[in-house]
């Protein structure tokens, strides 16, 4: 029987190493496509679908590709790199064409004036996120060894990529590669230590790992560091779900407002007051199950359709509808000038927080706008050539010069985030410092039942976990919802339903329960002693560029 089993062992790492073969030696269009393809297939790692499984197929097919990332023995240093930039480069356009491919739906909600870039929205932001994959596999190719160095290599490139991409030309980290390793709250919690940088660097070390099967050089030693990092991930998964949440004796009673409300509807001036007479129909409803009145009530992301500087007789049915002791903290559109005929009134996408009276007592700004879609980058240069907007809405606006907390009732602050500002992990944990609850608003509606709200919510989910701090989150039409300082859904609406949810939500101290430092240096930190790791190794061999 144990020879039965050591020869089954032989064939199949002889087949491993014939497909990694083929795989190496592929040139052309067919290396191209199966480095698209392999891309495309990890998309499935991603929300709603969460087959993480297919990043230990994605990424070892990654690895024996740039095995092959060869050029011309006389060819110059440029034209040495070209090869695993343009491995890297077809990989993360197809990863980010069937991940972000529903972006397109929000040039469509006005079809008629902006269907003319939906190819914009569909392939070239793709195309261009493709260049930080592309640069992840050519800092891979340059530290490339032999055995488990170059495993290492290719998670520091990759690491650097995603963090180059929280923050370079605006930011966009939608979908960074740590989200794959984190389906459920059982598998979220390593991302209070380690932040975002650090699942990223060693989700891909674990995900390419298989790579090894195909040779002999550090087999054993790649599994046994694969098997150690999957245990140590799940244990402390384990141990700390399993673990009292730190309170402070206080609780706030919250209400959600889900209004899916139709896009087509959002700014029409006819359907304005039936909107808004739909707020306030669900605030005023009944608690649910017996629960107390809620001292804070959200609304989703522009949920007011006015401004209140034009329709003061709003402030005044909002206090006839809020109780004594009750905050309403609402998306709403805010102008500063007061005349819309100058040039110098600017807009703001904002949360305001109302009393009990109806008075607005504070409001907060959004401070980092969407690129095209809130504001045009460059806005004079694109003038030129007739470039406005890409996504419908009623203005460009301007972005807010800081966030701060808003004081809710019982003493407590909530940090609000509009859309997708929610998923920067530095802006959060930088914000959120003695802070008790994370507001996010935002109004997904843009894209419909698309994959790209169930992403939104998955990385809004991942913030709570980092932060420890308990997350409230209203969106327009879904998904809105509770979550815990652990990751855990305590109650939510579905995608396109009308509705509220009433929590009782227990509050830990203020900043969070990270007792282990800051998750953005440890993620730092790994990132480092990786990059270290594979540049010493690939060095020890002196491979270079074939």
């Amino acid at each position: 029987m144990l020879l039965n089993l050591s020869r089954d062992s032989r064939d199949g790492g002889l087949c491993m190493e014939r497909l990694a073969g083929r795989i190496i030696l592929l040139w052309g269009w067919r290396r191209a496509l199966v480095a698209f393809l392999a891309g495309a297939f990890a998309t499935l790692a991603q929300a709603p679908y969460d087959f993480f499984a297919a990043c230990f197929i994605s990424f070892p097919v990654l690895v024996w590709l740039l095995d092959g990332a060869a050029a011309p023995v006389a060819a110059g240093p440029l034209r040495r790199m070209l090869p695993a930039f343009a491995i890297g480069w077809w990989f993360g356009f197809g990863y980010f064409l069937t991940g972000l491919w529903w972006i397109g739906g929000a040039v469509l909600v006005e079809a008629d004036s902006f269907a003319w870039a939906l190819p914009l929205a569909v392939v070239g932001i793709p195309l261009l996120l493709a260049f930080f994959y592309a640069f992840a596999c050519l800092v891979a190719r340059l530290m490339w060894s032999d055995g488990i160095g170059r495993i290492a290599a290719l998670a520091f490139g990759f690491g650097l990529a995603e963090w180059l991409r929280t923050f370079l030309f605006s930011g966009f980290p939608w979908n960074a590669i740590g989200y794959a390793a984190m389906p459920v709250p059982l598998l979220m919690q390593s991302v209070s230590v380690i932040g975002m940088t650090g699942m990223n660097v060693l989700a891909v070390f674990v995900f390419a790992m298989p790579a090894l099967l195909a040779g002999r050089r550090h087999l054993r030693l790649g599994l046994a560091l694969a098997a150690v990092l999957v245990a140590a991930h799940v244990g402390f998964g384990y141990y700390r779900i399993s673990t009292p949440i730190p309170v402070d004796g206080r609780n706030l009673s919250v209400r959600i407002v889900q209004p899916s409300i139709d896009l087509s509807e959002k700014w029409d001036a006819a359907v304005r007051d039936r909107i808004f007479r739909t707020m306030l129909d669900l605030s005023a409803q009944p608690a649910q199950n017996g629960r107390p009145a809620p001292q804070m009530i959200l609304w989703p992301e522009t949920s007011v359709p006015f401004f209140f500087t034009d329709r003061p007789d709003a402030l005044v049915a909002l206090g006839e509808v809020l109780d004594d002791g009750q905050t309403l903290v609402a998306g709403a559109m805010r102008e500063e000038g007061g005349n819309p005929s100058r040039a110098d009134t600017r807009y703001y996408n904002s949360v305001v927080a109302i009393d009990g009276s109806g008075e607005i007592v504070d409001a907060v700004d959004k401070v980092h706008l969407v690129p095209f879609g809130e504001y045009i980058p460059f806005a004079d240069l694109f003038a030129r050539f007739g470039l406005e907007q890409f996504v419908a809405g009623p203005m460009n606006l301007t972005p807010g010069n800081s966030r701060h907390a808003i004081a809710v009732p019982g003493n407590v602050r909530a940090v609000p985030f509009i859309c997708y500002e929610i998923i920067f992990p530095d802006l959060v944990a930088v914000d959120v410092a003695s802070t008790d609850i994370i507001l996010n608003v935002t109004n997904d509606a843009w894209f419909g039942d698309t994959p790209g709200p169930y992403q939104h919510f998955r990385q809004a989910q991942i913030r709570a976990v980092e932060t420890g701090l308990p997350l409230i989150r209203a969106a327009n039409t879904g998904i809105s919802g509770v979550v815990d300082q652990r990751g855990r859904i305590v109650d939510a609406l579905s995608m396109n339903t009308r509705g509220i949810v009433d929590a009782v939500i227990p509050l830990s101290p203020q900043g969070g329960e990270n007792g282990f430092g800051s998750p953005r240096i440890s993620g730092l930190v790994i990132l480092f002693l990786l990059g270290v790791f594979g540049a010493a190794l690939g060095l020890g061999q002196r491979q270079r560029w074939n």
